[in-house]
């Protein structure tokens, strides 16, 4: 396992405190950074070859906004506070593709803000932080 920490972020101010404090424990540890942003997507569904088309350029697109939108600023404010990191933006089951990427980046440990974008969602049907307690195969620090 490398020296590098996951910070799950959605531009919530949630995701700004798991930002700071993530940064915070890098700098102590001297370990490198991935921020990653999942962007909540089903491959379950039946479409035309024409709708998989059109639904492979919004996924495309999502992708650029995301990264440019929220993942590079994250980025940029940790490079320039004097930390490696890179970003990432992917599509899938927010937990399930967090848990992936910690497996896939050989990540130590995961950050992650309590409350994220989608507050009356996650009291209906559960948290992403709290899915991730339950199912990272890493330490998870949930930021309140």
């Amino acid at each position: 396992m490398k020296n590098s920490f996951l910070i799950a972020v959605d531009d919530s101010p949630g995701s700004g405190k798991a930002v700071d404090i993530a940064m915070a424990q890098a700098k102590r540890a001297g370990a490198d950074l991935v921020v990653a942003y999942v962007i909540e997507w089903s491959a379950y569904s039946f479409n035309t070859p024409e709708e998989n088309a059109e639904r492979h350029k919004r996924r495309e697109e999502e992708i650029d906004r995301a990264a440019g939108q929220i993942v590079e600023p994250v980025v940029a404010k940790i490079k320039a506070a004097g930390l490696n990191a890179e970003g990432v933006v992917r599509h899938g089951h927010p937990a399930q593709t967090l848990v992936a990427l910690a497996e896939e980046s050989d990540v130590s440990q995961i950050f992650i803000g309590r409350l994220g974008a989608s507050g009356l969602k996650s009291m209906l049907f559960g948290s992403v932080a709290a899915n991730l307690v339950q199912s990272s195969t890493v330490p998870v620090t949930v930021v309140p």
